[in-house]
């Protein structure tokens, strides 16, 4: 790489709504965007012209890398309860293949233009990676016990010791996380409540399926008899007349950002009663690992007219095709074509940072930051933007 770059597009998206034209950023050899110049003060010397528009760097607010190994592994369309019971039976694997299959997907993301993730823990098997990949990595360190407080001092020291080994060096975070309403007891979620700072950044899957809301509402579906099935006893589970949101949230701190995942069957209700809740609240959706599990996608026009802070994930190599955020705007402009363009961008870029408290150094483009360089190779065109045949990869 040169020491200084050089670089324009007819349009060069902010990240954060706005649009730069007849521009040319000047970027440092560490990446720090260190002037945005008028094309007309620089001419044509040195500078790299592209076609279609840049962006920044995207941010994958859920992935689980510690899955990679399991890509192509467990069938499409079978819903959630019938995914997880496969998962299991795919983690006892040769070390070695494990750790290659997580050194490909990390690369992946960093080719694709992802700049920053949040990345589900269950195990240590990622950290070495995250401690020498270029991509700033928050380890959410995930507990269940499924609603069982018998297990619960088990479950504590397994994922102590898992948090201790995830890296919080290399501009790295780590926090401890539930992982759904309906897998985490009260015992489990008060004691997570006390040992997280402020500070930190939550992460829980929220209603991916219909069955986690009627296990809820009126003690039914699928979802217990996943607990029969896996030897949990069901007595447990509270009947709370409520969907499962409405159970989680109370036993959660809203001072913390938290990051609720997937919301595929999310109504208006919910989105409202969780924006009362605290105004830190942060909504991931990841559409291609929906349409691959559950063949369904959330509405987003619920998300947009209640001004929802929306960030994207790509989950994992489980649940989908790749590890691109840039795959996961396609789909939903494929789909649900009225979510405005720019927002999608938003959602992809800034959003994501703040979510993951790194927007002090990228989410969007702006001097002093290093947010990385992203280019599409299509024409820009506002919400008209045909998406449909790109691709987008890192420059910086």
């Amino acid at each position: 790489m040169l020491p200084i770059q050089k670089i324009t597009a007819p349009h060069i998206l902010i990240g954060n709504g706005e649009i730069l034209e007849n521009k040319v950023l000047i970027i440092e050899e560490s990446g720090l965007i260190k002037e945005i110049i008028d094309s007309a003060e620089t001419g044509d010397s040195g500078v790299q012209k592209f076609d279609g528009f840049l962006m920044p760097g995207m941010i994958n607010t859920h992935c689980h890398l510690e899955l990679s190994h399991m890509k192509s592994k467990v069938d499409t369309g079978t819903g959630l309860v019938k995914f997880i019971s496969s998962v299991v039976q795919f983690r006892d694997i040769d070390q070695q293949i494990i750790n290659d299959a997580i050194d490909r997907a990390d690369q992946e993301m960093w080719d694709n233009g992802i700049q920053a993730v949040g990345d589900i823990c269950n195990k240590a098997d990622t950290a070495d990676r995250k401690s020498r990949s270029p991509i700033h990595y928050y380890s959410f360190v995930e507990m269940f016990d499924f609603m069982n407080p018998g297990m619960t001092p088990q479950v504590i020291d397994q994922y102590e010791a898992v948090f201790k080994e995830q890296s919080d060096g290399n501009g790295n975070k780590k926090s401890r996380v539930p992982h759904a309403p309906y897998s985490v007891s009260e015992d489990l979620f008060k004691y997570l409540k006390e040992n997280t700072l402020q500070s930190e950044t939550i992460s829980i899957h929220n209603q991916e399926t219909p069955s986690e809301n009627e296990m809820f509402q009126d003690h039914s579906g699928k979802m217990l008899e996943f607990f029969s099935n896996i030897g949990m006893p069901i007595e447990n589970i509270p009947v709370k007349g409520m969907n499962s949101i409405a159970y989680a949230l109370p036993r959660m701190n809203p001072e913390n950002k938290t990051i609720l995942v997937h919301n595929t069957t999310c109504t208006k209700e919910d989105i409202s009663y969780a924006q009362r809740w605290s105004p830190n609240v942060f909504w991931a959706s990841c559409p291609n690992a929906n349409l691959y599990i559950e063949n369904r996608l959330p509405d987003y026009s619920l998300f947009v007219d209640e001004n929802a802070k929306m960030t994207l994930g790509t989950d994992s190599l489980t649940s989908n095709w790749q590890l691109s955020i840039w795959e996961e705007i396609k789909t939903i402009k494929r789909f649900q074509s009225s979510v405005p363009f720019m927002d999608l961008i938003t959602w992809a870029c800034l959003n994501g940072a703040e979510a993951l408290g790194y927007n002090k150094q990228m989410g969007s483009i702006e001097i002093g930051k290093t947010p990385g360089i992203v280019h599409v190779n299509v024409p820009y065109s506002g919400d008209k933007t045909d998406v449909s045949n790109s691709t987008a990869k890192r420059v910086i």
